[in-house]
């Protein structure tokens, strides 16, 4: 989980109360956060160091990676402020700041967001929290940047109407942010590349120094590279990269105009909303923020950003039945008002409507979640009374596979549990099998080749394992029970797994019959009786050597399940396997 670190003293200040070591452990626990360390005590922080609490908040909550949104969420749950109603101004399209957008950034990073926060003043503490709420966003939600990249910019030294392009590096020039010298985009890498430059903002004003070469590969071997303009042709960002020293922000910055470039327009959304609506508190008026037309290349328009709530209906019987309550639905209201949700009730249910800042609500089990967080866990009658809202059981697959789990290890199999994603030459070329590009879900960008896709088949982790066990006594026996994944149209995420089980036999002889004799096994304790092997024709056994497990009668058109029989040399050459092996994959879900 993200760990975010608050000075004490302000932090308690901003909260509006002194805790003591014991009722802020108590406070964060009642949050769902928790005190990971509070450095006063630490005998190795410097003397000129202030102390510092650090806070591990939940991955999903976006609002608690900075100061004023932790300070802000504790005070609403305690009931000490009210929740803010985040304000987007109406102005006419003729005076807001618009940003053009060229179609040739749809090859790069097709989709950007704007916002504009005016008046802001800042200290040297909330200026810091500006920046270190940007590189958290980047390192988490927007993935190393690669999904989402923040530019902030002094408004008062650009003029807008700002342009969005793609060009070609050598004509892109600017200074790079705290550099005086002008680069063009090949020499900004190369400069990058060499270690010379890092992103330091204001390094008179904080300690943040990350080298930016970590964010290279993101744009480098692009043709163009993406490139935000204003009206008089200065560079504001080469996006996801760096800013333009020209606009760089400092503690004097009164109006700032914040864009984000992103792949994905759903982060875009999230990690703007974000960004604004957590130092939209220290604008001229709270709470408001100053929108950015933003003008496509298509020639639709949109403004952003968009802080309407989202309305959402939650039967007050789900709440109450999941919680082991009985409360009524003016009492629910109450509590989501600790959790900064406005609500009322509508007859059966409740009508809620979340704020920008919780993009991680989409369902009603989350409304349901805060709701047991605002009453205290500790206090639910089912935790009191020790007992669970559901009755815990196995699934079927889960019970089916741990019955021929059992059996396997019974009869003398080792289990192996290999890695389910691996390379796409494993799970195809060196099984001699073709990839018809139907049924392997692709990772799409895998870190090395090792991982290129999820398995459709057992066999190159059970052979895998051989390989790397060469040097235990043969005959090795070794089982799977576990899933495969196969692509499938038919469904919403587009893929679905399987459960399967198989085998293998490694030895100086071939062990066809003694991994017939398993599958006979098996089958036998799973009570199958209408079952039959029948010889097949595939590259990935030796010739004649080959056999499909159908389900029926012997001489009627059974239902093929699986196969088994002795490896091809090839494969065997391949895995770099020495001895015959003999296997044995089948589909356990047909026994349902």
């Amino acid at each position: 989980m993200p760990t975010i670190g608050v000075d004490k003293e302000d932090f308690f200040v901003a909260l509006g109360q002194r805790f003591t070591a014991d009722e802020f452990q108590a406070l964060c626990f009642d949050y769902g956060i928790e005190l990971d360390e509070d450095t006063e005590d630490d005998p190795s922080r410097p003397a000129d160091e202030k102390p510092q609490l650090k806070i591990e908040v939940p991955a999903n909550r976006s609002d608690l990676l900075c100061f004023e949104g932790l300070a802000r969420s504790l005070n609403i749950f305690r009931g000490k402020q009210s929740a803010p109603t985040y304000k987007v101004l109406e102005l006419p399209q003729d005076r807001m700041q618009h940003v053009t957008v060229a179609k040739e950034t749809a090859t790069v990073r097709p989709f950007i967001a704007a916002a504009i926060l005016r008046g802001i003043k800042f200290t040297q503490a909330s200026y810091d929290s500006f920046i270190s709420l940007q590189d958290k966003l980047h390192q988490n939600l927007a993935r190393q940047r690669t999904l989402v990249a923040i530019g902030t910019h002094d408004l008062d030294t650009l003029q807008g109407p700002f342009t969005y392009e793609a060009r070609e590096p050598g004509n892109i020039r600017f200074a790079p942010l705290n550099q005086t010298k002008e680069m063009d985009g090949n020499e900004l890498m190369t400069h990058l590349e060499n270690g010379k430059l890092c992103l330091i903002h204001a390094p008179e004003l904080t300690k943040l120094d990350k080298h930016l070469s970590r964010y290279l590969h993101i744009i480098r071997d692009a043709p163009r590279y993406p490139v935000i303009y204003d009206s008089k042709g200065v560079v504001c960002s080469l996006p996801p990269i760096i800013n333009g020293n020209h606009s760089k922000i400092t503690l004097n910055t009164t109006n700032i105009f914040i864009e984000l470039t992103a792949t994905d327009r759903t982060k875009l959304e999230m990690i703007c909303n974000a960004m604004v609506t957590m130092f939209s508190e220290y604008c001229s008026e709270p709470f408001t923020v100053e929108p950015v037309l933003i003008k496509e290349a298509d020639g639709t328009t949109k403004v952003t950003p968009n802080l309407s709530p989202v309305r959402m209906e939650v039967e007050v019987d789900y709440l109450n039945q999941c919680c082991g309550l009985d409360l009524s639905p003016d009492a629910i209201c109450k509590l989501l008002e600790k959790m900064a949700y406005t609500s009322r009730p509508l007859g059966s249910s409740i009508e809620v409507f979340v704020p920008p800042t919780r993009p991680d609500v989409l369902h009603a089990c989350d409304i349901m979640e805060d709701v047991a967080v605002a009453y205290g866990f500790n206090k639910l009658p089912r935790m009191l009374s020790n007992k669970s809202a559901t009755v815990g059981k196995p699934l079927p697959i889960n019970k089916l596979a741990d019955i021929v789990r059992l059996e396997c290890a019974m009869v003398g199999w080792v289990e192996a549990m290999p890695l389910i994603l691996c390379s796409h030459d494993e799970n195809f070329g060196w099984l001699n099998r073709h990839d018809d590009g139907t049924t392997a879900v692709k990772l799409a960008n895998p870190k090395t080749a090792e991982y290129q896709v999820v398995r459709t088949s057992l066999l190159p982790g059970l052979l895998k394992t051989i390989r790397d066990n060469k040097s235990v006594r043969l005959p090795l026996k070794i089982f799977e029970t576990a899933d495969v994944s196969l692509k499938d149209d038919s469904l919403e995420r587009r893929a679905r797994n399987e459960r399967h089980w198989g085998a293998a036999y490694y030895g100086k002889t071939s062990g066809f019959e003694v991994v017939h004799g398993l599958l006979d096994r098996i089958f036998l304790m799973l009570r199958v009786k209408d079952y039959f092997i029948q010889e097949i024709s595939d590259k990935t056994f030796f010739p004649g050597r080959a056999a499909g497990i159908y389900l029926g009668k012997k001489g009627e058109e059974g239902q093929r399940i699986g196969e088994l029989g002795v490896l091809h040399p090839s494969v065997l050459e391949k895995f770099e396997i020495k001895y015959p092996v003999s296997v044995l994959e089948l589909n356990l879900e047909v026994f349902l």
